[in-house]
């Protein structure tokens, strides 16, 4: 380990990880979630391909969990209902 992809597997996770904690909205914590997708998809590879399974493990769990977050922040009827409704509003 130790290489570029590593890297860029971690400064990912930082960036993602600042998005949701920052709390600078739905939006910015929606696309926190995808990020957390990209970058647990590209450490199972990492841990796949450096015989580190269980970082490969755990990452695969935390892909599934973030993906169970974008579904919410972008896809779950409740917050498309929210969302159509705060636009009703604005104008």
């Amino acid at each position: 380990m130790n290489g570029p992809l590593d890297w860029l597997a971690s400064i990912g996770t930082i960036i993602a990880a600042s998005l949701l904690a920052f709390d600078l909205g739905r939006r910015a914590s929606a696309y926190g979630f995808i990020l957390f997708c990209a970058v647990a998809a590209l450490w199972v590879y990492i841990g796949l391909t450096s015989d580190a399974i269980p970082l490969a493990a755990m990452n695969g769990v935390l892909l599934l969990i973030n993906a169970w977050g974008v579904w919410q922040y972008w896809f779950h009827p409740k917050n498309r209902s929210e969302g159509a409704s705060d636009q009703a509003g604005a104008d």
